[in-house]
Order: C-alpha cells, then sequence, then structure tokens
C-alpha cells in the first residue's frame, strides 16, 4: 500500500490539463494502486492522478461499494441533470451543490490498455464527472454558480489548510511524470 500526498487548492497541477496515457505499464498499474490506496485512505469517492502530482489522465472511483480506474477517459453526458452536495479531497472539509449530468456514459481503457465503457447515473455519475474535469484542469468551484463560487472562494480562504495567503505547498509525487508535471 502507497498512499501518497494529495495536492490541495492552489497547486497548479490541479488546475492543468493532464496528458493521454501511452504506456500502459507497470509503473501505470503502481500508479493506479498508489490512486486506490490514497483514496480509500483518505477516504473519498474518487482520485485523479493530477491530485497526487501526476499529471496523466488517470483516475480511481469507490461509489456503492464499487471499486474501479478509468484510463483516457471520453464522456457522454445525459441531457437530464442532478443537483446536490460535492466536495473534492484537493478541497478538504468543503462541499457545494453543484449542477452535473445525471447520467453518464464514459469510454475509456483499463490500466492494461483493454478498452471499457462505464455506465453510471447519480453519485457514480457525479463522480466520474468530476473526476475527468480534474483530467482537464477544471475543479468544481469552477461549475458554481457565482454567489455559490464566491462563498467556496472565501471559505476556502479561510480554511485551516489554505495555502491562499502565501505561496502553495508543493510535494513531489513518487511516480515518474513523463514530463507533465509541474
Amino acid at each position: 500500500m502507497s498512499v501518497t500526498p494529495i495536492r490541495l487548492f492552489g497547486d497548479p497541477v490541479l488546475t492543468t490539463k493532464a496528458e493521454p496515457v501511452v504506456d500502459f505499464d507497470a509503473e501505470l498499474r503502481r500508479l493506479v494502486q498508489d490512486l486506490t490506496d490514497t483514496m480509500q485512505a483518505a477516504p473519498g469517492s474518487g482520485l485523479a492522478a493530477p491530485q497526487i502530482g501526476v499529471g496523466l489522465r488517470v483516475f480511481t472511483w469507490h461509489v456503492d461499494g464499487e471499486l474501479g480506474h478509468l484510463v483516457n477517459p471520453e464522456l457522454t453526458l445525459s441531457a437530464d441533470e442532478q443537483f446536490g452536495p460535492e466536495g473534492c479531497l484537493s478541497i478538504p472539509g468543503l462541499t457545494f451543490d453543484c449542477r452535473r449530468a445525471m447520467s453518464v456514459i464514459a469510454r475509456g481503457f483499463t490500466m492494461y490498455g483493454d478498452p471499457v465503457v462505464i455506465e453510471g447515473a447519480d453519485l457514480l455519475a457525479r463522480c466520474i464527472q468530476h473526476e475527468t474535469d480534474h483530467l482537464d484542469g477544471v475543479l468544481f468551484i469552477d461549475r458554481l454558480d457565482t454567489d455559490t463560487r464566491k462563498q467556496a472562494m472565501k471559505a476556502i480562504r479561510e480554511a485551516d489548510w489554505s495555502g491562499l495567503g502565501g505561496m502553495p505547498q508543493v510535494k513531489v509525487s513518487p511516480h515518474g511524470m513523463n514530463g507533465f508535471g509541474l
């Protein structure tokens, strides 16, 4: 088990678009295991590679007893929406209501390079959208309406862990970043 430090709001890796995975090798499998271990230790419902400082398009999830991962996801979103509380391991202790598609079809690959399709609704759909946003350098607070985003930013500035008063604390991931890390 390898639990890795989670990058917090203010770290530039969280707002940088991740690169597609091209090598489905032992290093990728270690990354998926570290993401899974870190997510479960936090505990969280999902964790994307940029959240541990790796700029690759990979995330894990643990929703309704289902544990999984997805590499290089591409999403098809439903037209119907859900609106409800959402949080993030990179913005610890804070939740805000966020609008998401009610269901999603996610196409991508397993850590072995096998194609996979994941269909999810409700919490799983929210999680898959949230983690894919991380891979695009988007945080859930970027999706909030103007007033709620102002409240979120105030709460972040006031949080004990916030680095907004100075330079963000950057920790180094043990994973090779293939030149994609910051």
